[in-house]
């Protein structure tokens, strides 16, 4: 089996791919949830070091055009109020 982290010793990647197999459906989607939650937060936080003078609700639609793309984002949210 290839490796999937080269920082990783192989006997812990094995124990980790284990447990992943034997984790249950609900725990498995609690997981990309949790990960999902994560990359928003990195989003969030590199959306507000790139425009450190915008409000909360401009970071939100921010987000938006990040995870929508800019079309689907206008026509949910629509015409975004800041300078692009």
């Amino acid at each position: 089996m290839t490796s999937l982290f080269s920082d990783t010793d192989p006997k812990m990647e094995a124990l980790q791919i284990r447990l992943w197999r034997e984790a249950s459906p609900t725990r498995k989607m609690e997981m990309v949830a949790e990960l999902n939650a994560a990359a928003r937060l990195l989003a969030l936080a590199g959306l507000r070091e790139r425009h450190p003078g915008a409000d909360e609700a401009e970071l939100r639609r921010r987000l938006a055009d990040l995870i929508l793309g800019k079309d689907l984002a206008r026509k949910v949210y629509g015409e975004a109020i800041y300078a692009k």
